[in-house]
Formats: structure tokens, C-alpha cells, sequence
């Protein structure tokens, strides 16, 4: 068997991409006119959103698309604030996506761009690993994140507080198309990585820490996250993070770069070491470089992927135990769940997107 496994083939072409970046053009209201909206600050030309309301009445959260993004803002959940930073917030309980129970304001990266002729889950519209298959026909080999944010808030109750998720957001993933055929062993539409922050209500400060999910089928037992420690703790560990970890309106970064066939992580914040990860995504060899046998073997070098920023509340509604369904409050009234304290917000004032770069 090669380094790259079952079905892979190498290419030698690079797919170009489209560099997006967070541009900081100044976007002042003066006194009557309408206030700027994120698209005035933010390049979005290779983004759309999905918003936690239900406006269309399909039984599914909002997709505003790249075009419409352009003059788009949400005074409640997309909206700049007096420093022109992008402030996302998602309640507890709200329209959520086709597969999940969660809420979310996130941005789903869209590499076609302005073509909308191009399908959302074909390879000109997402990236791939090096090794995959036809790996050449994608829009990129690889891709590169890099944001900027402080967690403002996350939810500060849940009818079981020892769920895992309970008290969290995610606020950066990649995340993998979800296909009906996965006889190749691909297409389940899991997670390489969800960058978490978690801070229980009487904990000074939070936890950052990501996950990589295993690349299994939902209905194979070892399709569970596994977690590795940014500052303070991960998700398994109850204890105050205290001075190793991130308060509420600290800021942080990540960097999420895909070259050629690896997942390389850098985090940084002003008062705490600089933290850095590496993965294979054609291997089911693990960020601390042990082998997982549990895992897909190839990892995810034959899924198409993309990249996903915002705000994910983890703090589900859902009940059933378990990592993920906390029972956490809420009405649907975002006034009366913001007073209660039942949603997530962030404030990021840096994302950009574009090729990825040689470690």
C-alpha cells in the first residue's frame, strides 16, 4: 500500500485560489445615515452565512448568499460594532441546519465565488488533500483560515451541565461534504477540526481546545471526537482553567493551514505560549503522533472540504445525555433568551481565507 492509500493518486496541479481578506477600510455612520454593514469592512467574496432565523418558513435556518451578503447585516446576530469588528451571536433555541440541533451565525466558505453555476458540494466549490483522487479537479489543494476573535458570552445553563458540550461554541472548523454514496468510504460529513471555547458559569476564565473527529459512519460506534488542549483544559475536564485560560473579550487567534496532505494548526494570544499542532489527513496517525486504529486509515484524504467561521452554540436544546445534547434553555424570544443568558456571541476582527503556505 503507498503513503497515500487506497484509490489515491497524486497530481502535480495546483488549483489556484482566490485570496480573501479582512480588509480594514474605515466605515464610519455619520448622524443619519445607515449604519455599515460587515460587508463595508469584511471581503466576503468567498463566503455566505447561515443565520439562525427561519424567514422563508422551510423548517431550516437562513442561508444568505454571496450575493446578498454584500448588503446584509442582522441587528441581533451579523452586525459590526463601534470598533468595525464582525460580532456574531446564535441563542440556545432558534432555526437550526438540515443535520444538526444547534444554532449557529457562520460563515461557509464558497470558493466558486460569484459562479453559481458551480454546485455547492462539487469539487470546483471546496478543497482536497493532495493524495485524493481527481484531486486536480478541485478548486484548491489545501487552504488556509487565519482569524482573530474574543468570545463574548456562552450559554450559562443547560439541564445537564456535565454534557460536554454544555457551555461551548465552536468558532472555526473544517468541516467535510456530506454525501448519500459513501461506499468509498468518504462522504460522511464530519469534522477534521472544531476549534471549542468552553467556560463554566463559575469559572473565571474558559478553555480553547479542538477536536478531530474520527471519519466513520454516524452509525459506527468509534465516530467520536477526540480533543487536544489549547490553553486550559478540554472538553472531559471540569476543573477552573484559571490563569492558563482565556476569559471572556481576551482575544485569541488560529491559523488553519492545509498544505499538500497535512493539517497544520498555530494558536496565539497575547499572555500565554503560542500553541502549535500538526495532522495528517491521509493517515490515522493523531496530532500527538500516535497511531488511532480506530480511525478511517486514510483520515480524510478523499473527502472535499471547506472552511467554517462564526459562532456553532454548542448549548443544544436537544435533551438525550450524551456528548452533545445538554437540554439547555430557551424560548425563541431573543430578547428574553439574551436576558437569560441562553445564547453564544463572538467578536472577531480578523478571518481570511485563501492558499495554503509551506510550513
Amino acid at each position: 500500500m503507498t503513503d497515500h492509500g487506497l484509490k489515491f493518486a497524486m497530481t502535480s496541479v495546483m488549483s489556484a485560489v482566490l485570496v480573501t481578506a479582512f480588509c480594514a477600510i474605515p466605515s464610519v455612520a455619520m448622524a443619519g445615515d445607515k449604519a455599515p454593514v460587515p460587508a463595508s469592512v469584511f471581503d466576503f467574496s468567498q463566503w455566505n452565512l447561515t443565520i439562525p432565523l427561519d424567514k422563508d418558513r422551510n423548517g431550516k435556518a437562513d442561508v444568505i448568499p454571496l450575493k446578498k451578503l454584500k448588503k446584509y447585516s442582522h441587528p441581533d446576530f451579523f452586525y459590526l460594532d463601534e470598533n468595525n469588528h464582525l460580532v456574531f451571536a446564535s441563542p440556545n433555541k432558534a432555526a437550526s441546519t438540515k443535520n444538526s440541533s444547534n444554532t449557529r451565525s457562520e460563515l461557509r466558505q464558497m470558493l466558486r465565488g460569484k459562479n453559481t453555476g458551480v454546485k455547492t458540494h462539487s469539487a470546483a466549490n471546496n478543497f482536497a488533500v493532495r493524495a485524493r483522487k481527481g484531486s486536480d479537479k478541485f478548486a484548491s489543494i489545501g487552504g488556509r483560515l487565519d482569524a482573530t476573535l474574543h468570545v463574548d458570552h456562552v450559554a450559562t445553563r443547560a439541564g445537564d451541565g456535565n454534557a460536554k458540550a454544555a457551555y461551548s461554541v465552536v468558532v472555526g472548523q473544517i468541516h467535510a461534504v456530506k454525501y448519500d454514496n459513501t461506499t468509498s468510504g468518504f462522504g460522511y460529513g464530519n469534522e477534521p477540526i472544531k476549534i471549542f471555547y468552553k467556560k463554566f458559569p463559575d469559572h473565571e476564565t474558559g478553555s480553547v481546545f479542538w477536536n478531530y473527529e474520527r471519519n466513520l459512519s454516524k452509525k459506527d460506534s468509534d465516530r467520536k471526537d477526540i480533543s487536544f488542549p489549547i490553553w486550559g483544559n478540554t472538553w472531559e475536564n471540569k476543573e477552573d482553567p484559571g490563569a492558563a485560560g482565556i476569559a471572556l473579550g481576551e482575544d485569541f487567534s488560529y491559523t488553519i493551514n492545509v498544505h499538500e496532505n497535512t493539517m497544520y494548526l498555530t494558536f496565539t494570544t497575547a499572555d500565554q505560549a503560542t500553541v502549535q499542532y500538526k495532522r495528517s489527513l491521509v493517515h490515522n496517525v493523531d496530532a500527538s503522533g500516535v497511531a488511532d486504529p480506530l480511525d478511517n486509515k486514510y483520515s480524510y484524504g478523499g473527502d472535499s472540504m471547506y472552511f467554517k467561521a462564526g459562532v456553532y452554540n454548542q448549548c443544544s436544546t436537544k435533551k438525550g445525555g450524551g456528548s452533545w445534547y445538554a437540554g439547555c434553555p430557551g424560548t425563541g424570544d431573543w430578547a428574553v433568551d439574551k436576558a437569560n443568558g441562553d445564547y453564544a456571541q463572538a467578536t472577531f476582527s480578523k478571518i481570511e481565507v485563501g492558499a495554503s503556505t509551506a510550513p
